[in-house]
């Protein structure tokens, strides 16, 4: 009996330790993606944020702010309001590299600061994205994959433009 007890106990107590693992988890990977991606926008010349690598792309600058509004998207649809000075559809009017980053660094506080409010058990709750229906976990999972991406898009761009990611020096 002492030992089902103690087993009984010990079970209890690890899966209370690992309580909001899976968020803290994505927000740790996250906010490493989403530092290499600051770096990099600091380390672009202000005159490369117009640069693109073919018409109909993404320009340096585009690409960057298409990140801060996809985290406010994302997050909005895991149930978390933007604050009420962004406006979604307007951050493709900023300009200059400072108000760039700034938008950038402000929507990412925005999801790292969301992601740990998500509860354990709403993970499996489905979310219609509009790109795909998913889970609240699969909503995690797109933002932390959504900022990679585009640090590897960024990435490309900087190699191009003769830019080093500050990280590899």
């Amino acid at each position: 009996m002492k030992k089902l007890l103690f087993t009984l106990l010990l079970t209890s107590c690890i899966s209370f330790a690992q309580d909001g693992l899976t968020q803290s988890s994505i927000q740790a990977v996250l906010t490493g993606n989403q530092l290499q991606v600051v770096q990099l926008a600091e380390a672009f010349p202000e005159e490369k944020y117009d640069w693109r690598p073919a018409e109909g792309i993404s320009s340096v600058g585009e690409a960057l702010l298409h990140v801060a509004g996809a985290n406010y998207f994302l997050g909005s649809k895991l149930g978390f309001a933007p604050p009420e000075d962004i406006d979604i559809m307007g951050l493709s009017k900023i300009t200059g590299k400072e108000n760039i980053i700034a938008a950038l660094k402000k929507s990412n506080e925005f999801v790292l600061k969301n992601i740990t409010k998500v509860e354990d058990g709403t993970l499996d709750e489905e979310v219609d994205f509009g790109f795909m229906k998913s889970n609240k976990l699969g909503g995690l999972l797109a933002i932390m994959e959504h900022n990679g991406e585009h640090k590897g898009q960024l990435i490309a761009y900087a190699r191009t433009n003769g830019v080093v990611p500050p990280w590899s020096k």
